[in-house]
């Protein structure tokens, strides 16, 4: 996700930041443009005003990080509460949702949640909504909470095991479709007479019931699909958050065992790591964190 952040400098720390960024200037036009660089994916633009204020802004991925070179102790200001609760559904009820499956490191991971008519009002008071929007920091902060509340499954896919499967023919969705399955079924073994289960869709129903092909894996029926599923349903926004906090938890596993901070998402940052790691460790630690279907698997190992 792409980060804006905006420093107030004094003219000492401008001019270091200056001789600190000068390999790295691009071309840049403004009249009160000091300078612009660029490094790796991150966009660094110095402004003078008339009124001799200095300010330096820093957008791209990981922007954040690059400001904390200049104050190590800065902190996004939380906005303002701005989603606007869409629940439609207040009963008793079981819902799944996955993280992971658009980042290049890390494993995938599937929640099902559940929550009864009586935990609405505590998810409220939690802050609960889509973890899409809410930041790294407050799913950290409130997780433990969660997993010690709540009752949930949780199912993680390791990618050396998400390539073995890739390697025997399956595909993402045919893997998403089974740890859904699995883990609504095990929560709904606890709750047998929940009957309202939903899952945040990721593909058509008929094709999510072919996918589960393995004649000895009980079936979770009359499932509810919903896109958005997290902005519907409190136990699927509670899934989803969950389901965050958890991989949120085991990147820092990967980064300590690897004595490397591992990155999100699948960007052009992330093939310099993975670049970095392959040099370091090869393609056999390689095949056991990164999911090799990725663009980014290719590019590195065919250097």
């Amino acid at each position: 996700m792409k980060e804006n952040v905006t420093l107030t400098v004094d003219i000492n720390q401008l001019a270091l930041m200056r001789d600190y960024y000068q390999p790295y200037f691009v071309n840049a036009e403004g009249e009160y443009v000091d300078f612009q660089a660029k490094i790796n994916d991150i966009v660094i633009t110095a402004y003078l005003s008339k009124k001799q204020t200095r300010k330096v802004t820093f957008y791209g991925e990981d922007a954040i990080k690059e400001a904390r070179i200049w104050k190590p102790d800065y902190e996004p200001q939380e906005k303002k509460e701005t989603v606007k609760e869409s629940w439609m559904f207040f009963e008793d009820q079981i819902g799944s949702d996955e993280v992971g499956v658009g980042d290049f490191l890390g494993p995938m991971i599937v929640v099902a949640a559940f929550v009864s008519k009586f935990d609405i009002k505590k998810l409220r008071e939690y802050g609960i909504h889509d973890s899409k929007k809410m930041t790294d920091k407050q799913i950290l902060e409130i997780g433990p909470t969660l997993v010690k509340e709540f009752h949930f499954s949780k199912l993680t896919l390791p990618n050396e095991k998400y390539n073995e499967m890739l390697d025997k023919g399956e595909n993402l969705n045919s893997m998403k479709a089974k740890m859904h399955n699995r883990a609504l079924l095990n929560m709904h073994k606890q709750y047998l007479d929940v009957l309202n289960i939903f899952v945040d869709q990721f593909v058509q129903e008929n094709t999510y019931y072919k996918y589960l092909n393995d004649a000895s894996e009980e079936q979770v029926k009359d499932i509810i699909f919903k896109t958005k599923g997290e902005s519907y349903f409190p136990c699927v926004a509670l899934a989803s958050v969950i389901a965050r906090y958890s991989y949120l938890k085991e990147m820092e596993k990967l980064s300590e065992q690897y004595g490397m901070t591992f990155p999100f998402g699948a960007g052009k940052r992330v093939t310099e790591f993975a670049k970095k790691f392959f040099d370091k460790f090869g393609e056999k630690e390689l095949y056991k964190v990164a999911k090799k279907n990725f663009a980014n698997y290719r590019e590195v190992i065919s250097l």
